[in-house]
């Protein structure tokens, strides 16, 4: 007797944890059971991070493996379909041809269309001669005559040209060393290619220059004695070859980087030249445009009076010691230089910020910065004019005039001894003495004003 589950398996109906006897609902239900079976078998998520394009291409709709080979659906046996025409086969006949190329008139037969009977063989034109040229008696008497040639000989010759298309291995091989003397490879080719560039120059018409072939037969015996040569050598001579070549390389290696470091070295010389000549060049102009500014020129006036201080005018609760501190417009230098004289004058850096030491503090402070720009002014014009003095006293030792020298020394005479110390035989002041002449005078200005 059948039991529940064999009722289920013939009907393919998905087994329940409860085998028992089957209910009507179960046997109503089975389409449906059937159907989302059938929707989760395909239903397959695409994996995460896998592109859409790319799991297109993995599956198909009908959830295939893909295809290990390339395969065609469209075009088959199934679909392609014999193209029978209703006109009749063209007869075919076993008929005998002959080769035009062949002398001797061999017959050959091969199967053939009937409505190319008679035709010339289609591969007769593949045969391609060379066209050997023939001269007469009298040509040859008159400009083929050569000493070492007999008429003989050379017909010879040309006819051998002639049988085996100009293969001058074949024609050395068969040549007649019996009744003629034996030649080389070199010697028949310079012998036909000599009479050919002859009677090309001789046939061709008056007032064109016809292109003659010229056979080298020196170069080319000492082209194949060189291959015997190389071909002759021992292993010991090819071992020595290869290092000679690699020495060869390191040589020329070398060689390229010896250029390549004059090279360099020819650039940067060449750099520093263009720069003391673009120097001298400034120089120049601008020693022509110095008298032209300097009667234009105004006393130098300092642009910056002071420091400007910010005003804290925002609305809050400020400190006043922000009052206090130096704007970023303040140069470094500057700063020092005010932190130098007030430590030297024995002022505290942070003083006590009231209203009025506030306001009295950073007075002094814009009063030592207007100071020190004024010694920086100062120097520059001292430095303009120890550089005057010193071409001035250069054009006097050159010898401008006997009348200059007095003005000079009265000129001289009226300053103060200190200023009259000035190095004539030495070079001019550069940039760093003035730094140091700078800072020596502002250490000297600062020991004047200690003293009451």
């Amino acid at each position: 007797m059948a039991t529940g589950a064999d009722v289920r398996d013939i009907l393919e109906l998905g087994g329940t944890d409860n085998d028992g006897p089957i209910s009507k609902k179960d046997l109503i239900n089975s389409d449906k059971k059937k159907s989302k079976k059938a929707t989760e078998t395909l239903t397959f998520k695409r994996p995460e991070g896998m592109h859409r394009e790319v799991y297109a291409l993995l599956y198909s709709d009908k959830k295939d493996a893909p295809p290990l080979l390339p395969s065609d659906t469209t075009q088959g046996y199934r679909t392609v379909k014999a193209k029978l025409g209703c006109k009749k086969v063209r007869p075919w006949k076993w008929m005998p041809f002959t080769n035009p190329a062949r002398k001797d008139g061999a017959i050959f037969h091969h199967w053939r269309r009937m409505a190319e009977e008679g035709k010339d063989y289609p591969f007769a034109r593949f045969n391609k001669t060379v066209q050997v040229p023939v001269y007469s008696e009298q040509e040859y008497q008159m400009h083929l005559h050569d000493d070492g040639w007999t008429k003989g000989e050379t017909d010879h010759l040309f006819d051998l040209c002639k049988r085996f298309d100009l293969r001058f291995v074949v024609i050395h091989d068969r040549y007649d060393y019996q009744q003629y003397r034996k030649r080389s490879i070199e010697d028949l080719k310079e012998r036909y290619y000599n009479i050919c560039g002859k009677l090309t120059k001789v046939r061709a018409a008056s007032g064109t220059e016809p292109k003659i072939y010229i056979f080298d037969a020196g170069h080319e015996r000492r082209r194949k004695e060189q291959l015997e040569k190389l071909f002759n050598r021992t292993p010991e001579q090819v071992a020595e070859e290869e290092y000679l070549i690699q020495e060869l390389r390191k040589i020329e290696n070398r060689k390229k980087e010896r250029e390549k470091k004059a090279q360099d070295l020819q650039k940067l010389i060449k750099a520093a030249d263009t720069t003391t000549e673009l120097r001298r060049a400034e120089k120049r102009v601008s020693k022509k445009k110095l008298p032209q500014k300097r009667d234009a020129e105004k006393p130098a006036v300092p642009e910056t009076a002071g420091i400007k201080f910010p005003d804290f005018k925002s609305a809050g609760v400020t400190l006043r010691s922000q009052r206090m501190k130096l704007p970023s417009s303040v140069g470094q230098k500057k700063i020092k230089a005010i932190e130098q004289i007030l430590a030297e004058q024995g002022v505290d850096l942070n003083p006590m910020p009231t209203e009025e030491i506030v306001q009295m503090f950073n007075e002094l402070r814009s009063d030592l910065v207007l100071l020190y720009e004024l010694k920086q002014a100062h120097s520059n014009c001292e430095y303009e004019q120890q550089m005057l003095r010193h071409r001035y006293e250069a054009l006097l030792k050159a010898g401008s005039g006997a009348g200059c020298g007095g003005l000079t020394g009265g000129g001289i005479a009226g300053l103060e001894p200190k200023e009259q110390i000035i190095d004539v035989v030495g070079a001019p002041l550069t940039p760093n003495s003035r730094k140091r002449r700078e800072s020596a005078s502002s250490s000297s200005s600062v020991k004047k004003a200690k003293k009451p």
